[in-house]
């Protein structure tokens, strides 16, 4: 090699070091520049088991516009990131849930696919199926009365049952009857078997789904805060729907089964004013003719809520929600500003209280998604820290309740 070759080389690693290094302090510049100004965003919203790890998806706006995007991760079994890969796509964009198959990943959610979306405020539902390093295969988008979403998504032996809402939004008068509730049935390629739809064409919603033998069971909400549950045979027939009243805004949440019951949760509504000012966690049982059982109610000084739940190896039901209260000094008149807790909850199958541990110094602190793992549960969520940002973490518990870790 000649001295002008050997010059050559030299200027041209030169300059890629010079580069490589740019790039870097731009990246923890930008990141600094996010967190001074607290507008930094990064969630966990939902995980689940996957290859001797974890799959997890939610959002974050770590972009030089601020725009939230959806993210899916991949943990290992020690919760070290492997990769994570964000849905780019259009403006605002989240992913709520996930589910492992045998050659990839599911992830729904919603974005704002046109500018028109963007400044409406208003979104479009998102189907994305990943392989298993995380690159898109390919995607679907459901839109039917302007405002979408989907919200949890099963496998079932020939595809994917998916729930969640299409709703007119706020100012916008109508009168077709398509929307409301959404479960939808998509085969391994990403097409539509069947639809359903129930509820308001303003206020319908499906939040969680276990699906069991032949049947589908769905949970959500309907106008006026009103909690329910319904009953799909697995070609997509409503075979039943029962309502509950009064939830908050956002109805039942979660459901499980333990032994031969389903068991859901949500928020009962105390007061009768407008807004949702006096709330406790609430868990039901029903059986499969979808009548009640039994009725629990968490109450503490603040407004309780229990958003989603699981259970453990030895059948106890494992609930995560949170406990807001409110800051006196913070709020003024004419608005009330709450700090938020995490709650783990744990109870015997028969509803009997085991625990209830919170989580938090007041910084706002959520739980979103729990999993029981061997001895262990696993909860993930995020946190508000000093410089007002908000950081995604996983937390894990002993089955008597106490904190083992937090990453």
């Amino acid at each position: 090699m000649n001295k002008k070759t050997k010059k050559v080389i030299g200027i041209i690693t030169v300059v890629c070091l010079l580069i490589i290094v740019f790039d870097v302090v731009f990246i923890f510049y930008k990141r600094g520049k996010i967190e001074e100004e607290g507008k930094y965003y990064d969630s966990i919203n939902a995980f689940s088991p996957c290859d001797k790890g974890y799959i997890a998806v939610g959002s974050n706006n770590d972009n030089d516009k601020l725009y939230e995007k959806a993210k899916i991760t991949k943990y290992n079994a020690a919760l070290q990131k492997q990769w994570e890969k964000l849905y780019n796509r259009g403006y605002n964009s989240t992913f709520f849930n996930v589910v492992s198959v045998e050659d990839g990943y599911v992830a729904v959610g919603n974005f704002q696919q046109t500018k028109k979306e963007r400044d409406e405020n208003t979104k479009t539902a998102l189907f994305v199926k990943y392989d298993k390093e995380g690159n898109e295969e390919f995607s679907k988008t459901m839109q039917i009365l302007g405002n979408s979403t989907f919200k949890n998504v099963k496998v079932v032996e020939d595809g994917y049952i998916v729930v969640g809402q299409s709703i007119y939004e706020n100012s916008t008068l109508g009168m077709s009857n398509e929307g409301g509730a959404i479960i939808i049935k998509y085969d391994k390629a990403g097409d539509i078997v069947w639809q359903d739809h129930y509820g308001g064409n303003k206020s319908g919603l499906y939040n969680d789904l276990l699906v069991d033998g032949e049947n589908i069971y769905v949970v959500g909400k309907d106008y006026g805060r009103v909690g329910i549950i319904s009953k799909y045979s697995l070609d997509g027939k409503r075979l039943q729907t029962e309502t509950y009243q009064f939830t908050d805004t956002l109805g039942f949440t979660g459901i499980t089964k333990v032994f031969d019951d389903l068991v859901v949760v949500g928020a009962k509504k105390i007061s009768e004013d407008e807004y949702d000012h006096d709330i406790d966690g609430l868990v039901i049982k029903y059986n499969k003719d979808l009548q009640i059982i039994d009725t629990m109610i968490y109450q503490d000084t603040g407004l309780e809520r229990f958003n989603t739940i699981s259970t453990d190896s030895e059948n106890n039901l494992i609930i995560v929600g949170h406990r807001a209260v409110l800051n006196k000094q913070e709020s003024t008149k004419t608005k009330n500003v709450y700090h938020y807790y995490g709650l783990l909850a744990k109870y015997k199958a028969n509803l009997k209280e085991v625990y209830v541990e919170q989580y938090g110094d007041g910084n706002n602190d959520y739980f979103t998604d729990v999993l029981p793992v061997k001895d262990r549960y696993l909860i993930s969520g995020y946190s508000k820290y000093k410089n007002q940002g908000y950081f995604s973490k996983f937390m894990t518990y002993n089955y008597a309740g106490n904190m083992l870790e937090v990453k």
